[in-house]
């Protein structure tokens, strides 16, 4: 068996990052910026008003200062003059500041009188105009890679950017396999279950990025098997599930070593998680055999599947995020594998659940952080930290 680490960093090796493409702005969002974009104009392209008022020079502006007012400024309609020394031009937030001048009273410290306006005692100390380019200049860029939030979409848009490039979607088709199987919706028989595992990797991946297709379930045959990678296609990367330890019926591997799959590993001293293999099939696409326990599959679809899909997205390659917090109460010793044990963070406190068999879907559940216990770790009193990853 093989550590955690020494895992990914094969799985690293497998997982090349894709292509570019162009897509429109709305479409971008959640995408990964391939190539950094540069900004096509100022922003604000002219100085602008921040408040509604009246633009004015701002030498001798005081308290009884008085000023004629000689036009008016808003949004898409600036003032076609200047403002001289006595002169004011009434202007709404967002309008361009007339040439001349250089400071804008809010309209709360104004009285007005027909045209003719006087600054009142309590006068706003501020000038009130955003400057030309104070928010980003022409040809400033957003760097990549980067995965783009609503708010860098509003950044582009104000930069005048229409089309984006970004990374090509890993496209990841899902196989689940075994005789036991039946999908949701169907009646299983009395020696039947309903296929989970695929399901929650297709949300779990499709959520951070990728393309998901999820193929028909394999039985426990090799012609059925053979028929499923058959389907694989365009994949990227093929996720199976089940099968993949040395039980009389399960044949993933050796079917897919039969197929020209060139194995990477299998086996990692992981709890849950140990039957767990890599390697690249013979259309080049990468694949990954999960086992078949619900909680292990979803433990290495975290750990395992995830930095991969970031890997493939450009990203880099590097561990899932972990973080730390101290013990809410006490745990045991752990065993020979890096164990990823179901927690709760609460308050800034870890609670890890007792129950840890890898059949449970429902502690999985309740589960929002997966508490990472090392090889032999000594047992854990109450608010010691222990790292956990997110989930």
């Amino acid at each position: 068996m093989i550590s955690v680490s020494e895992a990914l960093n094969h799985l690293f090796a497998l997982a090349a990052p894709l292509p570019a493409e162009s897509v429109a702005l709305a479409q971008a969002n959640g995408r990964v910026l391939a190539a950094p974009v540069r900004a096509a104009r100022d922003q604000p392209p002219f100085a602008s008003s921040a408040m509604d008022g009246y633009a004015i020079v701002a030498d001798g502006a005081a308290p009884g200062a008085r000023y004629t007012v000689i036009g008016e400024a808003a949004a898409g309609h600036a003032f076609d003059g200047s403002v001289g020394p006595g002169q004011a031009v009434r202007i709404f937030t967002g309008a361009p500041v007339p040439a001349g001048a250089s400071r804008v009273i809010i309209q709360e410290d104004v009285i007005r009188d027909g045209d003719t306006i006087t600054l009142s005692d309590k006068l706003d100390q501020g000038f009130h105009i955003r400057p030309l380019g104070g928010d980003f200049l022409s040809g400033q860029q957003v760097t990549a890679p980067r995965t783009l939030r609503p708010a860098d979409i509003a950044l582009l848009a104000a930069m005048n950017v229409a089309t984006v490039p970004v990374t090509r979607k890993p496209r990841i088709a899902i196989l689940s396999t075994g005789d036991e199987l039946v999908m949701p919706g169907e009646n299983p028989g009395p020696d039947q279950i309903i296929a989970s595992n695929s399901f929650g990797l297709q949300a779990m991946l499709r959520d951070h990025g990728a393309d998901m297709r999820m193929l028909p379930i394999a039985r426990d045959n090799r012609a059925a098997l053979e028929m499923a990678f058959s389907l694989v296609d365009d994949a990227d990367l093929l996720l199976t599930i089940g099968g993949a330890s040395v039980g009389d019926h399960d044949l993933v591997g050796e079917v897919a070593a039969g197929l020209g799959m060139q194995r990477s590993f299998y086996k990692i001293a992981i709890r849950p998680g140990k039957p767990l293999m890599a390697g690249r099939l013979a259309n080049g696409a990468m694949m990954i055999g999960l086992p078949g326990n619900p909680v292990s599959a979803m433990v290495c679809g975290h750990v395992f599947v995830l930095p991969v899909l970031r890997a493939m997205l450009g990203l880099g390659a590097a561990l899932a995020p972990e973080l730390r917090a101290p013990l809410a109460a006490p745990v045991g010793p752990n065993g020979p594998r890096q164990h990823y044990m179901r927690a709760r963070l609460d308050n800034g406190t870890l609670t890890v659940f007792d129950n840890q068999d890898s059949s449970l879907l429902s502690v999985l559940a309740r589960a929002n952080a997966l508490a990472i216990r090392p090889p032999n770790d000594p047992a854990q009193p109450a608010g010691s930290e222990l790292t956990y990853l997110p989930i």
